[in-house]
């Protein structure tokens, strides 16, 4: 009896001297006994079953939902109290069979919601129609917001704008029939009328984009069947976007205030600089039609696109402003805006219910935010307790319900993402933490670092998965990033909440917000800029899991070197300079570039870009091919940072789409392009990108000559005026002569047999005879005219092209020509960038540097 009188007094002491702690100012962490796994095993039986069923024959479910019921009954009945006490197992025995019960009917559950929403895509006319490929006048309801694909690349054009808009097929009629009522998801994509528009929906004005969910429409489409596997849809409708949207019924009245809100924030952050423009809706509410492709390359590049998703984030820094730091929402000094306000615990947790709420209505009440929510909620629980033994049981929790709610997100590579990244937080940081600490590391330093840490050790795999592609700067990233992240969701936040009632205020918030925004975006750009950023790494699986075995190691050696820490600076340093790479260290190991390159062709898949040496740091870039992304890495490899002239030889994509990166953080001192300006649409975007730039955009005819420092060049075609031959955009290329380091080099551009014929008639044909190096016209083309060719003569000729491209670039025919001339081939596909050098033994002797992939 004593002995159960000490065990409750001790607890007693203990509480009185936690509330002497307190009313001192002090902190002392609640002792907690070990984490609480038994939610766990439910919760993944229940994921990985939804994930098994929404795509299984239908009688898959039925059978899977008898046996998990029947299996329950039985473990229940063999644990049962109500057996004879002879017959009753063991008390642990009993405890199992129970959580194995447990489990069994979370598998039944998650069996019988797969089996109904996996239904949905398979039921009903919908799905039959699609097979035939009909087309029908459907009512649908919008569920989910409008979004635009992005500008692609396909072949010399790039792909019109298209918006992609979520729904449900409510009524559906075939011509000569009657219409049928059915309830199945599918995918509008509603095309733009005239299919050489390639500029975004939203910049033209289009209404489309506009469309808030709930909204049914009545449309005219083409059906089609979904992609086969995970796809969560039962068609895809095509629609014709040139007439807008026929609206049969409003958006609800939730939304329409939803829409306001967020209309209202766009407006507030309209006269921002570009790339808080561009983030701080992204932030704040998970609009992101305003970020560029170049932006969202480099936050994916950082591993920072969480930052532009509505996440867990987002709801936890706001309850953070409401109930204070972590482990003190429940003590007298607890320090959020609740108690300074003197609201009650209870009051409190009723305003964080409401706040809930309208996170879920303004950001949208689709199942992406709902998990934003729940994932939220967990991270709630740490602040309104500071316990982390409850944690893992609710994510468990949060996980089961929301699965059951949507079985979809069981195949969501999105929704893994967040709980794995939340349960690294729960379950890992702490540790990592703790042992930083005990390693003379401060504090909050030792928790953002095993934050971030835990965070990109669990979901680095996945994200691998997902782009091929290793960040080494993402840790460091997230960091600098995490700084900022609060300030401007919750000033965005205000503005939102602002801009309804008053808009100058609005902005003044918004002009607030902008430079925390503005820095994350900074931060993104400037890891992404690193040579050493990524490291490619296989795309699959079995890449997932030998990343994961990498993982490990690493962190099994790290612990080992936390005790030595000259160790632990001398890996810090090799990883500085992996991500840096100087570009001394890099030419000593790599021997590239090399330290007299007069051209370089870069590797940019199916598309042109040369760079001519113009000096220390300095090069004249001859078209930026298909991709900014590569034209960029290319430069920066070349360490070139001033372009005095960046030379557009015609406006097809493969030749212009890549003009961003080559503006991108360089000092350009204009463009030169040829007089016809055909494809219209990369025409306008050219000089959309030099107005935003402020560069002048120049003409470009043949008789023009020009120098900087030793590099000198003529243009040899087209000439001025209208040319019988310059019948497209080919055919007016800029073509131009060369002369650089005692080297003649003769780059044609795209031309065709015609023009090339006329210009092996042209005035200029006397200077191009017995050139050094040709950039062979048009990727390698099987259109060559063999007059020039032999007038040329080259000794060395360079193919730019894609590798397993679909044009048959470069063609047999035009190598064997080539080489039937006596010149060495090179071409990108197969040799990777291609620098010239000159060579040593005299008389115009060429040799040439090969960067192989």
């Amino acid at each position: 009896m004593s002995t159960r009188a000490r065990a409750r007094v001790a607890p007693d002491a203990d509480a009185d001297a936690d509330a002497d702690a307190e009313r001192q100012g002090a902190f002392r962490p609640r002792e907690e006994g070990p984490t609480d796994l038994r939610l766990v095993p439910p919760a993944l039986a229940a994921w990985a079953t939804a994930a098994v069923t929404l795509h299984a024959p239908p009688g898959w479910a039925v059978t899977t939902v008898a046996a998990s019921v029947l299996v329950a009954v039985v473990l229940l009945a063999a644990g049962s109290r109500l057996l004879p006490a002879r017959r009753r197992p063991a008390e642990g025995a009993r405890v199992t069979a129970h959580a194995v019960a447990a489990t069994a009917l979370c598998v039944a559950a998650a069996a019988g919601s797969a089996g109904l929403h996996g239904a949905d895509v398979r039921r009903g006319p919908v799905p039959e129609l699609a097979r035939e490929y009909a087309r029908v006048v459907a009512e649908v309801e919008v569920t989910a917001d409008p979004r635009l694909t992005r500008p692609r690349v396909s072949g010399s054009h790039t792909a019109p704008v298209s918006v992609l808009i979520e729904a449900e097929v409510r009524r559906v009629e075939r011509a000569g029939t009657t219409a049928r009522a059915t309830r199945a998801p599918v995918l509008l994509i509603v095309d733009p009328g005239d299919r050489k528009r390639t500029a975004t929906a939203e910049q033209q004005g289009s209404p489309w984009p506009a469309l808030l969910p709930s909204t049914r429409l009545r449309v005219e489409a083409r059906l089609a069947p979904a992609r086969e596997g995970g796809d969560r849809f039962a068609a895809v409708l095509r629609v014709d976007g040139r007439g807008g949207p026929h609206a049969v019924g409003g958006p609800s009245a939730p939304q329409r205030l939803a829409g306001r809100l967020r209309a209202g924030l766009r407006e507030a952050t309209e006269d921002l600089p570009q790339d808080p423009r561009a983030l701080l809706p992204g932030l704040v509410v998970g609009d992101t039609a305003r970020v560029t492709p170049e932006l969202d390359q480099a936050f994916r590049e950082t591993d920072l696109t969480h930052t532009l998703a509505v996440s867990g984030a987002n709801f936890t820094i706001l309850l953070a402003l409401l109930l204070g730091p972590p482990g003190l929402a429940q003590r007298a000094e607890r320090r959020g805006l609740a108690p300074r306000l003197g609201i009650s615990l209870r009051a409190t947790a009723v305003l964080g219910a409401v706040l809930s709420l309208a996170f879920v209505v303004v950001c949208r009440p689709d199942p992406s935010v709902l998990r934003a929510a729940a994932c939220g909620s967990v991270a709630l629980l740490a602040l309104a307790t500071g316990r982390r033994r409850s944690l893992v049981p609710a994510l468990a929790t949060a996980v089961l319900l929301l699965v059951l709610y949507d079985p979809w997100l069981a195949r969501s590579y999105g929704f893994l993402l967040s709980v794995l990244a939340t349960g690294a937080l729960l379950t890992l940081a702490p540790r990592w933490s703790e042992a930083l600490r005990r390693h003379g590391v401060p504090p909050r330093i030792a928790e953002a670092l095993a934050a971030a840490g835990a965070a990109q050790a669990l979901c680095a795999p996945v994200v691998a998965v997902l782009s091929a592609r290793v960040s080494l700067v993402a840790i460091p990233c997230n960091l600098l990033a995490e700084a900022a992240l609060a300030p401007a969701t919750v000033l965005g936040f205000l503005a939102l909440a602002a801009a309804p009632v008053a808009m100058p205020l609005a902005e003044a918030v918004a002009w607030c917000a902008g430079w925390p925004a503005g820095w994350i975006a900074r931060v993104a750009r400037t890891g992404a800029a690193m040579p050493g950023a990524g490291v490619d790494w296989p795309g699959s699986w079995a890449g997932a899991a030998a990343l994961g075995a990498v993982t490990v190691a690493v962190l099994l050696v790290g612990r080992r070197l936390l005790r030595h820490p000259w160790w632990c600076a001398a890996c810090a340093l090799l990883l500085v300079l992996v991500v840096v790479q100087p570009r001394p260290l890099v030419r000593t190991i790599t021997g590239w570039p090399p330290p007299d390159w007069r051209m370089v062709m870069c590797d940019v898949g199916q598309g042109d870009a040369l760079v001519l040496a113009a000096g220390e740091g300095s090069g004249v870039v001859v078209d930026a091919g298909p991709d900014p992304e590569s034209v960029d890495r290319c430069l920066r490899s070349l360490g070139v940072t001033r372009v005095p002239l960046v030379v557009l030889t015609h406006f097809h994509a493969d030749h212009v789409a890549g003009l961003t990166g080559v503006l991108r953080g360089r000092e350009v001192g204009g463009i030169g392009t040829t007089a016809l300006e055909e494809p219209a649409d990369q025409a306008a975007a050219v000089r959309g990108a030099a107005a935003a730039a402020g560069l002048p955009v120049t003409r470009i005819v043949a008789g023009e000559r020009r120098r900087t420092g030793d590099l000198s060049w003529e243009v040899v075609w087209p000439p001025p005026g209208d040319h019988p031959v310059a019948e497209g955009p080919n055919d007016a290329s800029v073509a131009m002569l060369v002369r650089t380091g005692g080297l003649r080099l003769l780059l044609l551009g795209d031309l065709e047999p015609p023009a090339q014929r006329a210009l092996a008639r042209s005035p200029a044909a006397r200077h191009l005879a017995g050139v050094d190096v040709l950039k062979v016209a048009h990727h390698g083309s099987a259109y060559q005219d063999p007059g020039l060719v032999s007038l040329a003569a080259p000794r060395l000729a360079l193919i730019s092209t894609g590798e397993d491209n679909s044009y048959g670039h470069p063609a047999p025919g035009t190598v064997e020509a080539l080489r039937a001339q006596g010149a060495a081939v090179l071409r990108t596909d197969r040799d990777g960038a291609l620098a010239v050098v000159p060579g040593t033994g005299g008389d115009g002797e060429v040799e040439v540097e090969v960067a192989r992939h």
